[in-house]
């Protein structure tokens, strides 16, 4: 087809402030846990999220850990958290010396099911912990009213969701608290980075003492409780307010982008394409869509790596890791396992031409095409 360039799975966009904020920390020699771009950019977050608090952290990873340990989850407790889903979601719980407890998805979302969360609530259960996966809200309402009903909490995780919407209100504050991965894949990104949201003041409080290794604000070295190290930089604060600048731009490409998808691959009887729930809106953090059956997913990673276009396959089902391994999962989970085996997560960065997305587009159908008939009989 004549097109050389290799198109990633994901690149982050670096063509706004980034490099006068960096070299301004530079210049200033505020580098490191403590500066003017990390309050910036905190609160520049918590107004993008309509919160009151938006407190930066070392990582997403982090991030979740420390909203459950300031929510006190602890041994003995119990977390729903989806099957499907990034494997920091289930770690993080562990972290706190809990049990996640898995859920199915749902079928058209990809995310959280209500109905199987209900059936997974028992007298340990303490939290609900919904993912907000690929860029698509989690039904956070039939949620809510288990949590109410049953005195749970819920921690949102919406790392790959900055900007979603659930019935008009953007992620980030529908829980009593949630968190954000700035990853450089990410819709924005710090390199490294993460953001726990809230709006409570009694929790924002906590996690600023825990992330800052447990010391009293209002006397220096002392130190009440068991703290961690997991202050965001300056230096990363100032790629990120940079970033923030620009997200409603780097929304809106990804929107457009997906609109590309949709009208290339539309008629490919069989494909699975992202949906746009009536009371969502979809960020398209990835461009995802799942095969049919009779295609060999990986064998078409393969195929289009060889042409030069990065794909990436679904998460696997937390069930079939080593560490949360359930030789019945397959059938407690049937849409996630479904899922994961057909799932593939095409090229999404902010940076791709409608002649980029054509391109992905053509190579794949032609490569399914390839499988197809490899296997008809002569």
């Amino acid at each position: 087809m004549g097109y050389t360039k290799r198109i990633p799975v994901a690149e982050p966009v670096l063509i706004g402030n980034e490099k006068r904020y960096v070299n301004d920390c530079i210049d200033t020699a505020w580098i490191s846990g403590s500066g003017k771009y990390v309050n910036a950019f905190e609160e520049e977050f918590a107004a993008f999220c309509n919160v009151k608090h938006a407190i930066g952290v070392f990582n997403g990873t982090v991030a979740l850990h420390v909203a459950l340990l300031v929510l006190g989850i602890q041994a003995g407790d119990e977390v729903i958290v989806p099957d499907l889903t990034y494997i920091a979601s289930p770690n993080s719980v562990v972290y706190c010396g809990a049990t996640p407890v898995f859920a199915d998805v749902d079928p058209k979302t990809w995310t959280l099911d209500p109905q199987d969360v209900a059936r997974k609530i028992t007298t340990h259960t303490k939290a609900i912990m919904p993912v907000h996966l690929y860029g698509h809200p989690a039904d956070m309402q039939p949620l809510h009213d288990l949590a109410q009903a049953h005195g749970l909490v819920i921690i949102e995780d919406a790392a790959e969701a900055h900007g979603a919407e659930y019935r008009g209100q953007r992620v980030g504050g529908i829980g009593e608290i949630a968190t954000f991965s700035f990853f450089g894949n990410k819709i924005i990104t710090t390199g490294e980075g993460g953001m726990v949201t809230t709006n409570s003041d009694d929790l924002a409080q906590q996690v600023r003492l825990y992330k800052g290794q447990g010391m009293d604000p209002q006397r220096r070295y002392w130190f009440p409780v068991v703290g961690y190290n997991y202050r965001m930089t300056n230096i990363q604060a100032a790629i990120g307010l940079a970033q923030l600048e620009k997200i409603d731009w780097f929304i809106e490409r990804r929107l457009e982008v997906a609109a590309w998808y949709n009208e290339y691959l539309s008629d490919m009887e069989g494909l699975l394409l992202p949906v746009q729930a009536a009371w969502a809106r979809n960020v398209y953090w990835l461009y995802s869509i799942v095969l049919p059956d009779a295609i060999d997913r990986d064998t078409l990673i393969r195929q289009l790596d060889e042409r030069g276009i990065e794909t990436r396959p679904f998460f696997y089902p937390m069930h079939v890791l080593p560490p949360y391994e359930d030789r019945d999962g397959d059938e407690k989970f049937p849409i996630t396992t479904t899922l994961s085996k057909q799932g593939i997560n095409l090229p999404s960065s902010a940076k791709l031409t409608r002649e980029d997305v054509e391109h992905v587009c053509q190579v794949m159908k032609a490569s399914i095409d390839e499988q197809i008939h490899a296997k008809i009989p002569v």
